[in-house]
């Protein structure tokens, strides 16, 4: 033991590297720098401390190496040199903040006298050709002023029509950004009003390749909305082409087809189908997340949407629309068949929102043209008759005595008085009211009717030796019969209850009766 522990105290020796003339160094020496022999020539240390030099990119082309050049030749500035430009470039804009306050001043105190009622045509005609002077080469800058701006569209509303075409056509290469300013937005529309048809359709063709883009903005869409609304059926195609496939977005020429409905556009140019819906679902989820669903161009896309989506992404969309959103687009004929199918297709969930939604706009609904058919499939449809009672028959009962008088507001009582009655309904109402999402629609139902009836047939000749005659007469009794239209049709969706009980609970029930013999000043009769 103390021999051992006599050779552990002894100091052990550091065993000494040699150079070795290998570049690479080997893993297992010691990571310390090595030091260079003597012997080694002066060529040799030399090139092992040799710096690399940086080497030029191969694609470096001849302008940028000038380029590179004359930066690398301009000193760098000094701090006082610094001080001075950023001086005057704040002294520049100083001065222009105050020219502008000063035209402004000047645009405000004329526009002050141009827009009185009282003021002659002459002398009003003077003031705008001063004010449109001024305002030369500056139309831009100040059509998005929210002052001058003002009077831009009192300039455009009252000046001639020389003076218009000036303005358009300065404003002609800005009418993009314009379209999304908060300020502009009213002046574009006021140049869109008094516009003539060349210059129309000049910024209808301007909007090409950014319709789907000013759509997902709030203040863009309002400009996309009142050339849809101003446009010919030409015009109006033209902007909703592009929102349906990238083809038809990136080339004009494939978008001038006459085919107007989206099924027939597929058809006549060979696009595929899922690739169309995968382009519009892209379009229209950004529009559904913002809540922008007040425009009839947008309700129009919904409905070509719903013929070519199938089950899944249709119901989603429903889903979507469900709620308060829903009430903002039943004011158009678009809209309100939305409207219908989503009461239609939607489960008994969703259908609640959508009843809830109303709440508390049932009056201004009833008297829409195209709302009150809503309430007509609302009242056909919905199986809580409790809910329905709660929300809408109680507010139809407050304005009773002016929806009976109203061409519109009455719909709902007569539907519930007398269901789909073409004397009180047109058939473009009936047709909506009959409306349905085709890939919601069973498609095998038509061939099961028909073997139902197929063997049917052959069961009343074999039972009780019927003629072939007296078998169609036997089906065309059938067919007429209210229970089996709908199963022939398809038209019936959404309600299971009985409709004669669902009239019942919402007539009767609900009080709503009473209110009609009180208002019509008839006795009530009481069933024994």
């Amino acid at each position: 033991m103390a021999a051992k522990k006599q050779n552990s105290n002894k100091p052990k020796k550091r065993k000494l590297n040699t150079v070795s003339n290998k570049t690479e160094p080997d893993s297992s020496v010691s990571k310390r720098p090595k030091l260079v022999d003597s012997s080694h020539s002066n060529k040799e240390v030399k090139k092992l401390f040799k710096p690399f030099k940086k080497q030029r990119k191969p694609h470096e082309s001849e302008s940028e190496k000038s380029k590179s050049r004359q930066e690398n030749r301009e000193a760098p500035l000094s701090k006082r040199e610094h001080r001075i430009r950023a001086k005057e470039l704040a002294d520049a804009r100083k001065k222009k903040r105050k020219r502008h306050y000063n035209l402004e001043q000047e645009l405000a105190s004329l526009w002050e006298k141009m827009r009185q009622r009282n003021i002659a045509k002459e002398e009003r005609s003077k003031l705008i050709t001063v004010a449109l002077q001024k305002m030369k080469e500056k139309i831009p800058e100040i059509a998005s002023s929210h002052v001058s701006s003002r009077v831009l569209q009192t300039c455009v509303k009252y000046c001639s029509q020389t003076e218009r075409d000036a303005v358009f056509s300065e404003l002609r290469p800005h009418f993009l950004t314009l379209a999304c300013n908060t300020y502009s937005v009213h002046l574009v529309k006021k140049m869109l009003d008094n516009a003539s048809k060349k210059q129309l359709a000049e910024f209808v063709s301007a909007l090409h390749g950014h319709v789907a883009s000013l759509l997902r903005h709030m203040v863009g869409s309002v400009v996309i909305e009142h050339a849809y609304q101003l446009g010919n059926a030409a015009q109006k195609q033209e902007l909703l082409m592009e929102l349906y496939c990238t083809e038809l977005q990136l080339f004009k020429d494939l978008a001038s087809v006459k085919e107007s409905r989206l099924l027939d556009v597929i058809a006549k140019l060979g696009l595929q189908k899922s690739s169309v819906q995968r382009h519009m679902t892209s379009v229209i989820q950004p529009i559904l997340e913002k809540g922008i669903v007040d425009h009839s161009i947008i309700h129009r896309l919904l409905m070509e949407y719903f013929s070519i989506a199938d089950k899944s992404t249709a119901a989603e969309i429903v889903q979507q629309l469900c709620g308060p959103l829903l009430v903002r687009m039943i004011h158009t004929r678009d809209g309100s068949r939305i409207g219908m199918l989503c009461v239609k297709h939607g489960s008994a969930k969703e259908r609640k929102k959508i009843v809830k939604g109303m709440k508390g706009h049932i009056g201004k609904i009833a008297h829409d043209q195209y709302g009150s058919l809503v309430l007509a499939c609302i009242v056909s449809t919905v199986d809580d008759t409790k809910l329905v009672t709660k929300v809408i028959i109680c507010e139809l009962q407050t304005v009773l005595d002016e929806l009976v008088l109203d061409k519109n507001g009455r719909r709902p009582i007569l539907q519930l008085l007398h269901p789909n009655c073409s004397r009180y309904f047109s058939p473009d109402d009936l047709a909506s009211l009959a409306s349905s999402i085709p890939s919601f629609s069973a498609k095998d139902k038509p061939e099961a009717n028909f073997e139902m009836k197929s063997l049917r047939d052959e069961e009343l000749r074999d039972k009780e030796g019927k003629s072939e005659k007296e078998v169609t007469m036997s089906e065309a009794s059938e067919s007429t019969c209210p229970e089996n239209l709908d199963l022939v049709e398809g038209v019936h969706e959404g309600g299971k209850k009985d409709p004669s009980l669902r009239r019942r609970e919402l007539l009767v029930n609900s009080g709503l009766a009473e209110v009609f013999y009180a208002l019509a000043d008839f006795p009530l009769i009481e069933s024994h």
